[in-house]
């Protein structure tokens, strides 16, 4: 074996490792949780609020994230300020909505300055065009 096939297997634990972060990450609301936390942390009712979730279902979501060590916490009194646990998460998850918006859009919005307007054109179902 030489040195560059070493380079390309990995070992079974990290495996599994990215696997269940891949399966922490594939569900909505964890995604939109995330989304949320990139500018930095917030608290649950904020997070709540970010999402349109109801307090408690976030609570749920945020504690199956942070057993994976994909949020991390910090108590200020009565209240639980969560945050991306590291920027490899952060960019994983920005990078899956940039990939989201490269297949929805003509012009993806990371790819559009700030103050340029682009009109998204309206994709018709045959169905549509028929009547």
């Amino acid at each position: 074996m030489n040195a560059d096939t070493q380079d390309r297997t990995l070992p079974d634990e990290l495996v599994e490792l990215a696997v269940e972060t891949f399966r922490m990450l594939a569900d909505g609301t964890r995604v939109r949780l995330l989304w949320a936390l990139h500018d930095g942390e917030l608290s649950v009712g904020e997070l709540a609020d970010a999402v349109g979730k109801p307090p408690p279902a976030v609570s749920q979501h945020l504690a199956k994230l942070r057993m994976a060590r994909i949020v991390r916490t910090r108590r200020e009194g009565t209240h639980v300020y969560y945050r991306i646990d590291n920027d490899h998460i952060a960019s994983l998850v920005r990078d899956a909505v940039h990939n989201a918006e490269h297949a929805s859009d003509d012009v993806p919005a990371h790819h559009r300055s700030p103050t340029e307007t682009v009109v998204t054109p309206v994709r018709l179902r045959r169905e549509d065009v028929a009547r």
